[in-house]
């Protein structure tokens, strides 16, 4: 097959992609700053080119085909991978770029949020794009550079800085505590336990660890975002069990109390994970440098690409 015709040239895939993103050839020519016939004859070329039809036009409007969603999902990927390729080659020069990462919720803004501004304050040219993520995800598939998760730091293909161990403490309300207090580990099996739905085994961990019967448990509800289970908590429904820092204001606030007045390790820990290609960008190692100072952690090797 002539190699042209699965190469088509960028006018053509972004007059495609912007099209597909708007469902309208006129609101697409308005993002390109092109006219409107233009982006109409750009994308029958893509379609003659590729012999599909990508796009089925009905009197006013037109709408994807199932050739065109499935190439529009694509090419939206591989877009997104060279606006960060270009960004970090920017970044070289200049010493600016953009980051995206994506962490947990609570951990974005019980830890990071509060510390961001002095990232900033040394790296004013690097913007740090968020996105909340909990569950595993392709990166490239989702144009981010590197990832804050909890867990053992395995994820194969990213490099992993550990930020922190995790340790955990159970809290309750002061409200339940003062009707049905807890003096020994065993009582917590006479409450609700509240638990994490990434993370379903860390009540049973914690009991096998205090030599408890695991069918004792009274499990309760679960949260997909570890701030929910706070505010659970906090309401009296029930007892969490969560990290230490992610629940250090509730309790000096006495929104919350600690069930026992003891911590527990989990055994896994807070990681930055990057890819070894980014990481060499100068915005990333900036970012990443910074954590590790932030967290404590002894400063990262450097890393040399392939």
């Amino acid at each position: 097959m002539n190699p042209r015709r699965l190469t088509p040239s960028m006018s053509l895939l972004l007059a495609f992609e912007a099209s597909a993103r708007h469902l309208s050839f006129t609101r697409a020519a308005a993002e390109l700053a092109l006219t409107q016939s233009a982006v109409s004859r750009q994308v029958q070329a893509l379609e003659a080119l590729l012999d599909v039809p990508l796009f089925r036009r009905e009197k006013r409007r037109i709408l994807l085909t199932d050739a065109g969603r499935g190439y529009q999902k694509e090419l939206e990927a591989v877009l997104q991978r060279i606006r960060s390729a270009s960004l970090q080659a920017i970044s070289h020069r200049t010493g600016r770029g953009a980051i995206h990462l994506a962490a947990l919720p609570t951990f974005t803004a019980k830890w990071l949020m509060p510390r961001l501004n002095r990232f900033y304050a040394q790296h004013p040219g690097i913007l740090v794009h968020l996105h909340s993520r909990v569950l595993r995800f392709d990166l490239d598939l989702a144009g981010i550079d590197a990832v804050i998760a909890v867990g053992d730091g395995d994820w194969p293909g990213l490099v992993p800085y550990r930020l922190m161990d995790e340790h955990v403490i159970p809290v309750i309300s002061p409200e339940l505590a003062a009707r049905h207090p807890a003096r020994t580990p065993a009582d917590l099996s006479q409450h609700m336990l509240l638990q994490v739905a990434a993370r379903p085994a860390v009540w049973r961990h914690w009991f096998e660890a205090h030599g408890l019967p695991v069918r004792t448990m009274r499990m309760g509800a679960q949260f997909e975002l570890t701030t929910h289970l706070i505010q659970a908590a906090a309401s009296g429904i029930g007892i969490g069990l969560l990290p230490t820092f992610l629940v250090e204001d509730e309790i000096r606030q006495g929104v919350l109390v600690p069930a026992l007045d003891e911590t527990f390790s989990t055994g896994a820990g807070y990681f930055f994970l990057a890819p070894p290609d980014k990481l060499v960008t100068p915005a990333l190692a900036a970012f990443r440098d910074w954590l590790l100072e932030e967290s404590g952690q002894p400063a990262a090797a450097p890393l040399h690409p392939a």
